[in-house]
């Protein structure tokens, strides 16, 4: 199997994987973010300016959009997969069908948002999707992204790619954006470690 044909497997497993469990992720995700990503999310939006145009990868049920238009910010809301555009077009809210992957991103923004998506992404794609986020960003443009801490791959009904935080940093680094600020956790439902940035767009 080609790496694209590798890579276009895992998408439709954990796309796949989502839209059975969306209604549910839906109930146990509540009607806005956990503390620590509203504190994220508000310095994101500092770092903005409180206005601009953003674009949110893995929308998801879009509480962390809700927020961030609260905050001030015009969000594209986007997801691969369909039922969540559905369960938010349901309380009023468009997103559009988006991979991270294959799909253009389009811009430029003022910053970009993916939280609890990106470790998804194989490692051989992750370099590619970090360069098509830069680009779409505007110069000084801010980028919000966390990602699962540790070593190796989870192998199971579908992939999930760990990072160590300087391998990660070097990688934005080289996608042309600096870190300015980041943030380690222990999940204490299951105890898996992530680390989130914000980086911004070198001029």
């Amino acid at each position: 199997m080609t790496i694209a044909a590798e890579a276009l497997k895992q998408s439709r497993q954990v796309v796949d994987m989502y839209e059975a469990y969306a209604d549910r992720y839906d109930e146990i995700v509540g009607t806005e973010p956990i503390e620590r990503v509203k504190a994220a999310l508000k310095r994101l939006a500092v770092e903005v300016g409180g206005n601009g145009q953003a674009l949110e990868i893995g929308s998801g049920a879009g509480r962390e959009a809700d927020l961030l238009e609260e905050l001030g910010l015009r969000v594209r809301r986007t997801d691969a997969t369909r039922r969540f555009l559905e369960i938010q077009a349901a309380r009023g809210k468009k997103a559009d069908l988006l991979d991270i992957v294959t799909d253009p991103l389009d811009g430029p923004y003022d910053a970009v948002v993916a939280l609890c998506v990106l470790f998804y992404v194989r490692r051989a794609e992750i370099g590619d999707v970090l360069g098509k986020i830069a680009q779409s960003l505007r110069p000084g443009g801010a980028f919000l992204v966390s990602m699962r801490h540790g070593d190796g791959e989870k192998n199971g009904d579908y992939q999930t790619v760990l990072w160590r935080r300087d391998d990660f940093v070097r990688l934005l680094e080289q996608a042309g954006m600096t870190v300015l600020w980041e943030e380690f956790a222990v999940n204490n439902g299951n105890g898996d470690e992530w680390i989130t940035f914000l980086a911004t767009k070198t001029a």
